[in-house]
């Protein structure tokens, strides 16, 4: 009811009289040789608006309200700029000179612009730091209907999956084999990880990408960042900045396996310094993995505030997701169509007769469970409040509210379940003892988490200088309720049979500083001071009691230097990130319980780039101490186990290549050649032969799981035609990754082999006709039909003889997404 009624606002907005509006313009030149500059791109903060200098050096903004606007001004060759400019009710003329000896290095496309100020979380074009920005205008090429991890799976480093296999529901990314637990994700700055699983859910805020303006995606440990910190990478996404014109969007897309999505999103413009905009969004398919269904919805709101230095916005976003459980996987036997062997596993792991034969009749998309209802149905809403304050020119304080509730549950039915498992008493009926009993359950999550983020920005000229902080608080109670029993034994619908709640108090400051040292060489040291609490008391889901209270403090220095030469530029930065185990470390995890882990981060780089071409080289060293690594196993959730290794490390070459050899024409390449070792690894397994013993067998040199050697992608693309009223434009891109060991053992007969898949794209644009823009896009995945695993998992035990299972997670064959957007 709130959200129709926030929609109905937008339209009425929509509906009112437009205000009077003026004319921006000038020109554009050298400060020392006062000739006009070609090509300068300007761009309006806090609007999507943006245009580029002609021939003679002059732009023009059309349509601009009264009040200030800040014109944010950069060119390859010159120093960026920000200008304040004053509408009173008339057209303005505002001339701007550029001075020399900056060169952005950014990836082709030119970036629009980079703040005036340094944000401490995030990098710009002098960071020290590995880092890749990907724009709105990227987004939108693979935006069909996809889970956010699929729209950057060809950025550098990145391996994706999806366990129903078409990249719709549940799916996740790694960057550098590091897994979605230590890959800091922030929204507008404000965490996202869950703070006990460390994970991101990205199936909880489904077309999330349809309302982000852009994405910076940090390998290694990068920069200071609000929440968990980064142990691998950081994914920073920027929400949609606000348009000063009224405008419309619908968007739908069908595709294979019964995929739908539809969106629509509506914003007012400026008005008198005001703005709204809205989106729903909803997405539905029917996997490729058997009854591997997802249902999705999601919105997003946002109100603004503009008050020339001073500003305020409110965002309110979030999403529900009832998505069939298929993180149980394929069994090996099954993907090999070896009968005998599957008839073993039906018998290694009890399965009924029902179950067997589903397993064998179902082929490559093979899933476990057949009960209904055994679903994952969850919610989360956010709310966020930001507010910055220009104090002075060149100070800035930007400070932030958040809040964000989640609830839901797995449902699940098992069978011959055993009562004293639950905590009830056996059952005597007509004589005879029941101990067990078939019966339906649901895992609740419910949780909260809270708290504020801040940071004071002073720039001047050689100098920039920022402080800030954060801190958070998270509550979740984790508990079980019984929903159907076939023998109730005295319980009622809805008892629960475990309770454990958990408290995590977050808090982090942090001070950074970028000097130009001299000419061309700018220093960057950046100070995070980190407190972590955590507690955890009750039963567990096995109804064993949990403890856990732990205090943790961090500190992560980070430093560099960066040297620009004309066109290219050389840096090197030093960094060391510190992180605690997450909820299932301390509770699911190997015995001995876990241990916090440590990382020392080496990079060093070198990017080229011209007006064509981009060439960017990046070494790096990850050295660990007592980093957590995967064994190969899942908890009864589908969740990763892990264990602390005393020493391990992850060294390679990242490398870039963007080209244009034509003006219609771009080509990209990058490519990612590394060692990721582990020192020593212990291995340990379970014998069952004659009760219940423990072997222990050492490894030395072993490679980390799940951490491909190879991992490369590529893209082309051409415009065939680009008109005033029309654009069509086809792509072509390729992802290959190489073979990942599913355990830390290096044995060949526990990995995922190496795979090259490759998607193809056709994009047609109709501009000023009967919308103001009507695209048509569609996306092929896979079109040479390869067929893969992206994932998977291992465990093994003893009976008489070592017993190992396998389980992969297949993808789908060719399939395609077709999507229609149309403006207004």
């Amino acid at each position: 009811m709130r959200i129709s009624r926030f929609l109905a606002l937008c339209l009425m907005m929509l509906s009112l009289p437009t205000i009077a509006q003026f004319t921006i313009s000038g020109t554009v030149v050298d400060a020392i040789t006062q000739e006009p500059i070609i090509g300068v791109q300007i761009g309006i903060e806090g609007t999507q608006r943006g245009t580029v200098t002609n021939i003679q050096g002059m732009y023009t903004f059309l349509g601009m309200p009264t009040g200030e606007h800040y014109l944010l001004v950069g060119a390859l060759g010159y120093s960026e700029r920000k200008c304040l400019v004053t509408v009173e009710g008339e057209d303005v003329v505002y001339d701007i000179a550029l001075a020399g000896d900056q060169v952005p290095l950014e990836a082709i496309p030119l970036l629009l612009y980079e703040p005036a100020f340094i944000e401490a979380t995030r990098a710009n074009a002098e960071t020290p730091v590995a880092h890749k920005n990907v724009l709105k205008s990227d987004i939108e090429k693979f935006n069909n209907a996809q889970d956010m991890p699929y729209l950057l799976r060809f950025t550098p480093s990145m391996v994706v999956t999806s366990d129903a296999g078409a990249g719709v529901g549940y799916t996740g990314l790694r960057i550098r084999g590091s897994d979605a637990s230590r890959i800091n994700v922030t929204i507008n700055g404000i965490p996202l990880n869950d703070a006990e699983s460390q994970n991101v859910y990205w199936v909880n805020t489904p077309d999330l990408a349809s309302s982000a303006s852009s994405i910076q995606i940090q390998r290694g440990v990068g920069t200071s960042s609000n929440g968990a910190g980064a142990f691998g990478g950081s994914v920073k996404v920027e929400t949609n900045d606000l348009k000063l014109e009224p405008f419309a969007e619908v968007s739908n897309t069908y595709g294979s396996f019964n995929t739908w999505k539809n969106s629509v999103a509506v914003g007012s413009g400026e008005i008198n310094g005001w703005s709204v905009e809205a989106r729903l969004s909803r997405i539905s398919s029917d996997g490729y993995i058997d009854r591997a269904e997802s249902n999705l919805f999601s919105y997003y709101t946002q109100a603004n505030w503009n008050n020339g230095p001073f500003s305020v916005k409110a965002i309110v976003f979030g999403g529900r997701e009832r998505t069939y459980q298929s993180w149980y996987g394929t069994p090996e036997s099954r993907l090999n169509n070896d009968e005998e062997a599957m008839l073993v596993h039906a018998a290694n792991n009890g399965l009924s007769e029902s179950q067997t034969e589903n397993l064998l009749n179902s082929g490559r998309t093979y899933n476990f469970y057949e009960y209904r209802d055994q679903v994952d149905d969850y919610a989360q809403d956010h709310v966020q409040l930001h507010a910055g304050w220009y104090i002075r020119s060149n100070v800035k304080l930007n400070v932030a509210g958040h809040y964000t509730y989640g609830r839901g549950f797995y449902e699940q039915f098992k069978a011959g379940e055993d009562f004293e498992d639950y905590g009830i008493l056996p059952l005597t009926v007509g004589g005879q003892i029941i101990e067990s009993t078939d019966l339906i359950r649901r895992r609740w999550l419910q949780n909260d988490l809270f708290g504020g983020t801040w940071s004071l920005n002073w720039n001047k000229q050689k100098l920039n200088v920022v402080v800030g902080g954060a801190y958070n608080e998270y509550y979740g109670n984790h508990y079980g309720e019984l929903t159907w029993m076939e023998f109730a034994n005295g319980t009622d619908i809805g008892d629960a049979y475990y309770l454990n709640k958990a408290q995590k108090n977050d808090f982090n400051v942090y001070a950074r500083v970028d000097y130009a040292l001299i000419k061309n060489l700018k220093a960057f040291v950046d100070v995070q001071y980190r407190t972590v609490d955590y507690t955890v008391s009750g039963l567990d889901s096995d109804r064993q009691e949990v403890g856990v209270d732990e205090h943790l403090a961090f500190v992560n220095p980070k430093g560099g230097f960066n040297y620009k030469m004309g066109k290219s530029r050389i840096y090197v930065s030093y960094a060391v990130g510190n992180r605690e185990p997450t909820r299932n470390d301390y509770i699911d995890g190997v015995a001995g319980g876990a241990k916090p882990e440590s990382m020392q981060d080496v990079e060093l780089g070198f990017q080229r780039k011209s007006e064509k071409l981009f060439l960017g080289a990046n070494l790096y060293a990850m050295e660990y101490k007592d980093q957590l690594v995967l064994t190969g196993e899942l908890n009864d959730v589908g969740n990763p186990i892990r264990q602390n290794v005393d020493k391990s490390h992850r060294r390679g070459v990242e490398i870039e290549v963007a080209w244009m050899p034509m003006e219609r024409l771009t080509f990209g390449v990058n490519a990612t050649f590394s060692e990721n070792k582990i020192e020593n690894f212990n291995q340990v397994l379970y014998d069952y032969t004659s009760g219940y013993d423990v072997i222990t067998t050492e490894f030395a040199e072993t490679d980390i799981a799940f951490s491909p050697s190879t991992i490369a992608a590529g893209q082309l693309s051409y415009k065939l035609l680009d008109s005033e009223f029309q654009e069509v434009s086809i792509g072509w891109t390729s992802k290959y990754v190489g073979k990942q060991y599913l355990d830390n053992t290096t044995n060949e007969d526990r990995k995922l082999d190496a795979y090259f898949v490759s998607d193809a794209r056709l994009t047609y644009v109709v501009k000023n006709c009967c919308f103001k823009k009507l695209t048509l896009n569609l996306l092929v995945n896979n079109v040479l039909n390869e067929v893969y695993s992206s994932n998977g998992y291992t465990y093994s035990y003893v009976v008489g003889e070592t017993i190992t299972e396998n389980f992969y997670y297949p993808q789908a064959g060719t399939n395609f997404l077709l999507n229609m957007t149309m403006e207004f």
